[in-house]
Parts: structure tokens; sequence; C-alpha cells
């Protein structure tokens, strides 16, 4: 698959996972507007970032946003859903169909946006506080 159809694929990703957390927001504010807040945050940044995806599609810092919003959302639902977030949602979640299908298109979401950014970040250089340059003199 190319990174032009990936990247799209990317932005349907973030559409799905946009529209579950609307879709549940007036049911969690009905528990807590805590958590509804939060819910709310999630679908401006997703829509947020399809907008970025959209407008500035060679933007590797964009997609590198996806990811760690998508991880974020995939560590968030895990540790609701066996722990329960204190302030936030303190009671444990009860895993769900829509729960588990909607962080199955994160996970697909998480894995385009890597190998998105793999494939074009360039060449791999070791760390090195001094940047060198073939040539250059010092």
């Amino acid at each position: 698959m190319n990174a032009g159809a990936r990247r799209d694929l990317l932005i349907v990703t973030c559409a799905i996972s946009a529209g579950v957390h609307a879709a549940l927001v007036p049911e969690l504010f009905a528990e807590s507007v805590v958590t509804g807040g939060g819910f709310i945050a999630a679908t401006v940044l997703l829509a947020l970032l399809i907008l970025g995806l959209t407008l500035r599609p060679d933007s590797l810092t964009v997609v590198a946003a996806t990811a760690l919003t998508f991880v974020g959302l995939i560590v968030s639902y895990m540790v609701a859903s066996t722990r329960g977030i204190p302030i936030l949602h303190p009671d444990r979640d009860p895993v769900d169909a829509v729960g588990l299908i909607t962080k199955a298109v994160e996970l697909l979401g998480t894995a385009l946006a890597v190998s998105i950014v793999r494939e074009n970040r360039g060449p791999r250089t070791a760390w090195f506080p001094f940047r060198h340059t073939e040539g250059a003199r010092p």
C-alpha cells in the first residue's frame, strides 16, 4: 500500500475513533462531567488531527502526533478497564464490543502512522551531541 493510501486510511481511522468518542459523550456526561469532558477533548483532538492530515499531508509531525494520540487512547482504555482512572473515571469501565473494536481501529491507525513515519524519516544516524558533516572543518 502506498503512502497516500495509508494516509487516507489513517484519516479514516481518526474519523471512526472521533465518531465513537463523540457518540459516547452524552452518555458519559450523564455519569460524570469530567469523563464526558475527556471524551469531548478526545473528539476535538482527533478532529484537529484529521484537519492536519488533510491540510498538511507531508507533515510527519502530524502523523507522529496521530500515533501518540492513538497510543494514549488505547492505554487510557486499558487502564480504565482494569483499574479505573482516578478523578476522571475512578470505577473500572466494563470491556465491551464497541470499545474493543474502537481500540482495534486505533491500533491499526497507530501501525499506519508508524509505517508512514518510518518510511519517510530519512537515513538513520547515531546520536551524537555534535553534528558531523563530511568535508566540514571542526
